[in-house]
């Protein structure tokens, strides 16, 4: 079967993240999503032996993994070495995990895999690392990111050139990912989500910090043409007139999905009857009997 063509320049990605940890990037957001995931650890009364921290972008979740589970062996897979990584880190990339079957008990991932070109197979490779009854938990762009921006420089675009080239990345859906966590092969597999707003002075300070998050246009079917400032000029009048607070402030939407999954195990509780929506995500956390 021929593999479907690539969403993702992973090459760009990862000059682009270089260029951001270069120059010092903007981690709020990134920031936030260890914080929750720190938390969500918190609750998880199990001992972790070996843990791997997959593709996050800086170092900041392995070191709190590193701080939290003192005595866990800890494994960052990272497209880029970044300072101040706690354990070791390993060269890797999403596409093929260098991870051999069953090696570690805890797999995390923080804004990561939402530019995975095989997403379901990324899941698959770590279902596959994890020991029995061992966990992964992850966080990932999801579908309502940046629709604002998507909305308005599509608009814009139309309007000047009569067409529309790719400009804002896709983003899976939080519906599905229950699913693809299930298809992967986990137990008890969970997905939400939460709605972070962020607020710009114009269009043009949203564009600084996607640099500075290395998050700029990735896709392989962008224009290769230089952008007119025109364009953007446009799209910045349409932000302005669709998506500001009545202080004249814009907004921009980031959905943030959090996964959980349990590799199988025979102690581990039933799921309920598929379509139900009983396990919430705090329960799927909850230490099993035993």
């Amino acid at each position: 079967m021929t593999a479907p063509p690539p969403i993702f320049d992973r090459a760009l990605l990862r000059r682009r993240l270089e260029r951001a940890l270069a120059q010092g990037p903007a981690d709020f957001l990134l920031t936030r999503v260890v914080e929750d995931l720190d938390e969500r650890l918190a609750v998880v009364q199990k001992r972790f032996a070996a843990i791997v921290d997959i593709g996050t972008p800086s170092s900041g979740l392995a070191q709190r993994l590193a701080a939290r589970f003192p005595d866990a062996t800890t494994t960052r897979i990272a497209p880029l070495p970044a300072p101040g990584s706690a354990g070791t880190t390993t060269i890797g990339d999403l596409e093929i995990l260098p991870l051999a079957p069953e090696t570690c008990d805890l797999a995390v991932s923080a804004l990561a895999l939402q530019s995975a070109n095989d997403l379901p197979g990324a899941l698959v490779q770590i279902r596959r690392a994890l020991k029995p009854d061992g966990l992964f938990l992850g966080a990932m762009l999801g579908g309502r990111t940046l629709h604002e921006l998507r909305t308005v420089l599509t608009e814009a675009e139309t309007a000047l050139t009569g067409g529309v080239s790719p400009r804002v990345a896709p983003f899976a859906d939080v519906r599905d990912m229950g699913g693809l966590l299930q298809r992967a092969g986990f137990a008890l597999p969970v997905a939400d989500s939460d709605v972070v707003i962020v607020r710009y002075d114009n269009l043009f300070g949203l564009m600084r910090d996607l640099r500075a998050m290395g998050a700029t246009n990735p896709l392989v079917d962008r224009t290769r043409r230089p952008t007119s400032r025109l364009l953007f000029l446009q799209a910045a009048a349409l932000y302005a007139a669709r998506f500001a607070d009545p202080d004249g402030r814009i907004r921009a939407t980031f959905e943030v999905i959090s996964l959980s999954g349990w590799a199988p195990h025979e102690s581990q509780q039933k799921p309920a009857k598929r379509g139900s929506a009983t396990i919430s995500l705090a329960d799927a956390l909850k230490p099993k009997a035993g």
